[in-house]
C-alpha cells in the first residue's frame, strides 16, 4: 500500500481540525498551513477536495474556517483515504490496464485470474480495517493509538480468517 502525499497531507490538515474542536475555533487555511508547514494554495486544494467530499465544511467571514462536518468519532479512516486517493484495487480497469503488452485484445487470463482475486480480498480486508479506525481515534497518543490498532485490527482479522486449502491438501484427500 502506497500513501500519497495528497493522502497524507490531508489527514494532517484533518487532525488540526479535531484537534482545534475542543477549543470551538475553526482554523483557516493560513494557520493550517502554518501548523503543518504546508503552501496555503495546497490546504486550500486539499480542503476543497474534502469540502467536496463532504467531510469538512467552511464558514465564512471573521469568525470563519473550516470544521469537521461530522463528529470525529464518526469519520473513518477508509471514508477520507478514499474521499483524498484511489481505491487500492479499482476493478473495472484492472484487466484491460494489465492485459500484457503484446496483446491486441483482451487479457490473456480472463476468466481464470488469480491475482485479480488476491487483490480484490486485500482490497475488502484493507478497506474492513481503515473503517475500524476514526478520526477520534487519530488524536491519541502513538501508543495507544499502536495499542488501539492491535486491538481492532486483530478482531478484523480474526472475523475474516478462514483457512486456507491448498492443492497439496487436496491431493492427499483424494488418495
Amino acid at each position: 500500500m502506497k500513501i500519497s502525499s495528497q493522502e497524507e497531507y490531508g489527514l494532517r490538515c484533518l487532525l488540526c481540525l479535531v484537534r482545534a474542536q475542543d477549543t470551538g475555533h475553526a482554523p483557516t487555511i493560513p494557520e493550517i498551513a502554518a501548523t503543518e508547514g504546508l503552501s496555503a494554495p495546497y490546504v486550500a486544494k486539499l480542503l476543497a477536495v474534502l469540502r467536496h467530499g463532504g467531510i469538512v465544511e467552511s464558514a465564512r467571514g471573521r469568525t470563519g474556517g473550516y470544521h469537521l462536518a461530522t463528529p470525529a468519532a464518526q469519520v473513518s479512516l477508509g471514508k477520507v483515504l478514499m474521499v483524498l486517493g484511489e481505491p487500492l484495487f479499482d476493478e473495472p480497469n484492472f484487466c484491460e490496464r494489465h492485459k500484457g503488452s503484446e496483446t491486441d485484445g483482451e487479457c490473456v487470463h480472463l476468466g481464470d485470474c488469480n491475482l485479480r482475486a488476491v487483490w480484490q480480498t486485500l482490497e475488502t480486508w484493507m478497506r474492513g480495517a481503515l473503517d475500524q479506525i476514526t478520526l477520534a481515534d487519530l488524536v491519541q497518543s502513538e501508543g495507544q493509538i499502536t495499542e488501539l490498532l492491535r486491538t481492532r485490527l486483530a478482531d478484523v482479522v480474526l472475523e475474516t480468517a478462514t483457512p486456507l486449502i491448498t492443492l497439496t491438501s487436496l491431493n492427499r484427500l483424494a488418495d
